[in-house]
Order: C-alpha cells, then sequence, then structure tokens
C-alpha cells in the first residue's frame, strides 16, 4: 500500500519525462536565441548533394535580417540515417544526379515527414528522374501535385505571383510541386527555377541582382511559412 502512494507522488513528476519520448524534438521547448535549425540531406545514389555551399547559409542569413525568426546561425549536413535528423524540422537538398534512398532510409524519412518535419528539394538540374521515383516509392498514396498559387510559401513574407525563375534551365517554366499529407504540404520540389542558384554567393552564377533578390524572397517565404506560429 505504501509503495502504491509513493508510486502515485511520482506519476507528476514522470510526465515530463514520458512527452519527451514521443514529442519530436523540435517541438519541445528551446531556450536561447538560437531555437529553430535548418539543415541540408545528404542522400546517396551518387548526385552532388553538396553543391552550393552557399546557398543555405545565405538563405539563413537573409531569414535573419528580414524577419524575427530565432533561427540558428549555423546549418549542417545531415543523412536520413543520422541521430540527429530529428533536431532538424527543416531539410534542404539540391544537386545535379542520381537521388537514391534505402528501404530503411524511406522509412525513417517517412516517418521524419508524418512526424512534423519539412523537405525542400530545389532541382539544380538533373535530380528530377530519380527524385520523382523516390517520392513516388516513398509517398504512394500522396502523389507530387502543383502546388497552388494561393499557399502561403509565396505571401507569408513577401508577394510574389509564382515561384520565380532564376536560371533558364532548358526554357521549361519554373514549377513548385508538393507531397501533401492530411492536407499539410510536407515535401516542396520546386523544378526548373534554380532558386539554390539565386541564393549562392553572387560571384558565382551570373545572377543579377533583381534575380538574387528574387530568389532570397522566395527562401525567405517558405521559411517563414514552416516556422511561424
Amino acid at each position: 500500500m505504501a509503495e502504491s502512494k509513493v508510486l502515485l507522488k511520482s506519476i507528476p513528476a514522470l510526465i515530463p519525462v514520458l512527452l519527451a519520448l514521443f514529442i519530436p524534438v523540435w517541438a519541445q521547448p528551446q531556450s536561447g536565441p538560437c531555437q529553430l535549425a535548418v539543415a541540408r540531406l545528404k542522400y546517396g545514389g551518387g548526385g552532388d548533394w553538396y553543391t552550393g555551399p552557399s546557398m543555405l547559409p545565405n538563405l539563413v542569413k537573409a531569414a535573419k535580417e528580414r524577419t524575427a525568426l530565432p533561427i540558428c546561425d549555423s546549418t549542417t549536413v545531415v543523412d536520413i540515417s543520422d541521430q540527429r535528423l530529428f533536431h532538424f524540422p527543416f531539410l534542404f537538398m539540391t544537386g545535379h544526379g542520381e537521388v537514391r534512398f534505402s528501404a530503411q532510409e524511406k522509412s525513417r524519412l517517412r516517418k521524419f515527414l508524418v512526424g512534423g518535419g519539412f523537405l525542400w528539394a530545389d532541382d539544380n538540374y538533373g535530380i528530377d528522374k530519380s527524385f520523382r521515383r523516390e517520392l513516388a516509392a516513398l509517398f504512394p498514396e500522396n502523389p507530387l501535385v502543383p502546388v497552388p498559387l494561393t499557399h502561403p510559401i509565396f505571401n507569408s513574407r513577401y508577394k510574389l505571383p509564382g515561384l520565380p525563375k532564376i536560371h533558364e534551365h532548358d526554357g521549361e517554366p519554373a514549377a513548385a510541386f508538393g507531397i501533401f499529407f492530411d492536407g499539410r504540404l510536407i515535401v516542396l520540389y520546386t523544378y526548373s527555377a534554380d532558386i539554390g542558384n539565386g541564393l549562392e554567393d553572387p560571384h558565382i552564377h551570373n545572377v543579377g541582382p533583381e534575380r538574387r533578390e528574387l530568389a532570397a524572397q522566395m527562401g525567405v517565404n517558405i521559411l517563414s511559412w514552416f516556422f511561424s506560429p
């Protein structure tokens, strides 16, 4: 009887510990000025996942300068099997070549996305065929569909008429596709736009200031939409 009373008294103290086991890291209270972290996704298949190393740091810098979001200054690289994956709710990936996820990676990435995470994939010319294949295997019941122009990624901070086009990309129009799960956008795929190139340091590509600004606005919109309450 005495042991039962002790157990009952200990339950309130255990509640925060138990909740922490089920709530994703990014949903748990954080301390300090840096609360929101983003990361680049390293993927298999042979594609150059590492291309454009200044893309993500410049995007974070723009978001910190233009919004009040407590985004961390530093960015990092994670792969799907990384134990730190769930510390980074916002993943960015890009590249030119093959994208391939193992069966274990598909299972873990699906859990990450369904559980509240987000993936922005920006085709830097070349990942389209393989990325679409991997997404179809990852979410066979939720096909990749056009993101409507009314979606807040186009107006959360700046009002944009649609996805800006930064590079020629065979002359095809820029297009934003997404996977929606229970009505929530969990994967954004920007195709034939090269937003990442517009985010890179100015001397790297022949991208004028106007298109670099459009790329920055689009990137800031995406971060603002995802991280704002």
